[in-house]
């Protein structure tokens, strides 16, 4: 690519006057694409339903998180009760209400359009994520533009979109995918208001659609995920306000009609909360849930100082191989108004994470925007870093999709004894896309190399997403179970499981589904026909025991085998029916 006269600062975008033709296809789609902001917008659309929906609808439900939230959506929907958040007879209270009301939202819409069994489709539940994780990529462009030009904001978003991180949450039913789209929602309102501020251009009439968009998000990030929001806002605000001695600029938030207008928005349900759980919300989503996590490692996910760095490369591939390049250019440019923004949303938050026990890989989510669109203004001002140890980093964008190709083709050929022929094209791709990012990197071509990793992940989340985990039947053994129930000639079949307590189980089988021991669930069995027994290999003699002791007849449906992997082994399970129950 050949050098141009302007190099832009951070906080400082305008388009090149003369840009040279770079020559290269992808980069030559680029420069259409950066055309227009329309054009921009609907092909980062595009990319996004392109990268998010392999597997968006084939994929079973995941344990344990996933089914866990689309149980208590269920229950909604079922009940009609859209303020208490249940699952089964035990109260969920760790998560307020917002993203129960958009699965609720999607799974009601389905259904009112005729879509039968909208209940059990755990692809409804999924499509929140999805719009979450496309509106973040959305959102990532438009707060781009405050730091750099058009094609380095789509740059950005394209860095977020290609991520691993984003690729599994907006597969998923939770709460991430949507948090970043708040989350980014915020912050780039945040950094419209502070970065033509502190570059000196005054305003003298602001406008009420930057604080109203700020105000609005944290209200959707209070409504999905608590107070976690106000961490990335706060700690940023705090930061600048000590680097500028200054916090003149904040009056433009309007705080005063902004803190109301967010109680108008999430105090009406708190309320009712409260008076449906007296304190149990709060104690066992504060004290339950938050505190737990800062003091010790929740569920058995504590980790160290430092975990997230190392995950970093994993989660944030393929952009993360230019994060080293770009750091040494980004330090320098510390003090600039875009990247002391952008390091402000960053730094602070990161530290707090590595610091707090418990560690998951999707809570730095929400910090992705930021290194994205640092690395593409160090892209954009052709700074990165030409130091050969750094620069062999690039090897990265072909070392990864290798191993992850020939890994997922692997596990199918074992788990399936099926050669999984339908992925090996894609993994092909993603390899060549690989190979080619990382055999024409130089600093002057960086830019073609990302656009050639980008396409790597895409050929890879095909293979991982789109072909191979959805073959992979025995880790996904609720839905063989499920489908057995379904199939059963009585009406309205009844089913008690010992042993395997998932909640793809719950939510697939129903609402009412007993999780006992073996003892119990032969006694249900007992009380009349048209009952199914799930019992696990472990559970098997408690359960003969049982029935020889109160008569019980019976006989096997069927016996699955299969793998927990939210527990690590093997398991086998018979299906048990009353005796003349088909």
């Amino acid at each position: 690519m050949s050098e141009t006269l302007y190099r832009p600062r951070f906080g400082e975008p305008r388009e090149p006057v003369n840009r040279t033709d770079p020559g290269r296809a992808l980069a030559r789609m680029l420069d259409i694409v950066a055309g227009s902001h329309g054009r921009a917008v609907v092909f980062l659309i595009l990319v996004g339903a392109l990268f998010f929906l392999p597997g968006f609808f084939t994929i079973p439900p995941v344990d344990r998180d996933e089914p866990r939230f689309a149980q208590a959506t269920k229950q909604m929907v079922e009940t009609g009760d859209f303020v208490d958040i249940r699952y089964q007879d035990e109260v969920r209270y760790k998560k307020p209400v917002g993203i129960y009301w958009l699965q609720a939202a999607a799974v009601e819409g389905a259904s009112a359009l005729g879509l039968p069994r909208a209940q059990v489709r755990i692809w409804l539940y999924r499509v929140p994520s999805l719009l979450g994780a496309i509106g973040a990529v959305l959102l990532t462009y438009w707060t781009a533009l405050t730091f750099v030009t058009r094609r380095g904001a789509v740059l950005a978003a394209l860095m977020l979109c290609s991520c691993v991180l984003l690729g599994v949450e907006a597969r998923l039913a939770k709460t991430d995918a949507m948090l970043l789209c708040a989350a980014v929602a915020s912050m780039g309102a945040l950094a419209r208001i502070y970065v033509p501020w502190q570059r000196g251009i005054d305003n003298p009439r602001p406008s009420f659609v930057l604080p109203a968009v700020f105000w609005t998000a944290m209200a959707v990030g209070l409504l999905l995920k608590g107070p976690l929001i106000l961490m990335f806002a706060a700690f940023a605000i705090i930061t600048l306000v000590a680097l500028d001695r200054s916090g003149g600029w904040l009056w433009q938030l309007r705080p005063v009609w902004g803190l109301i207008w967010t109680m108008v928005l999430v105090l009406p349900w708190f309320i009712l909360i409260v008076l449906r759980s007296g304190e149990s919300f709060f104690a066992d989503s504060i004290g339950g849930d938050m505190l737990t996590k800062l003091t010790s490692g929740q569920e058995s996910h504590g980790a160290p100082p430092g975990v997230y760095f190392l995950l970093f490369w994993v989660t944030f591939w393929p952009s993360s191989a230019l994060a080293g390049m770009a750091a040494p250019a980004i330090w320098r440019a510390r003090r600039e108004p875009g990247a002391q923004f952008l390091l402000a949303w960053l730094v602070p938050s990161w530290i707090v994470f590595e610091l707090v026990i418990t560690k998951l890989p999707h809570y730095v989510l929400p910090l992705y925007p930021a290194i994205a669109i640092l690395i593409a203004g160090a892209l954009e001002r052709r700074v990165l870093s030409r130091s050969p140890w750094v620069v062999r980093g690039a090897a990265w964008w072909f070392a990864w999709p290798a191993a992850i190709s020939v890994a997922m083709i692997v596990i199918a050929i074992a788990l399936t004894l099926q050669p999984a022929f339908l992925a090996w094209p894609f993994a092909a791709g993603a390899m060549i896309f690989g190979l080619f990012a990382w055999w024409l990197y130089d600093d002057n071509e960086a830019e073609r190399s990302v656009l050639n990793a980008v396409a790597a992940s895409w050929f890879l989340g095909v293979v991982v997403y789109g072909v191979v985990l959805p073959s992979l039947t025995p880790l996904f053994p609720s839905v063989t179970l499920a489908r057995t129930l379904r199939s059963v000639e009585c009406v309205g079949p009844q089913a008690a499981a010992a042993g395997y307590h998932e909640p793809s189980l719950v939510f697939m089988t129903g609402t009412s589904t007993l999780l006992t021991d073996g003892s119990g669930a032969a006694d249900f069995l007992k009380q009349g026909s048209c009952r199914f027994a799930l019992i696990e290999s472990r559970q098997e003699r408690a359960f003969a025991q049982r029935a020889e002791a109160i008569g019980l007849r019976y006989d096997m449906a069927e016996r699955i085998d299969g793998y927990n992997f939210s527990q690590g082994r093997q398991i086998s399970i018979a299906v048990f029916r009353s005796e003349g129950t088909r």
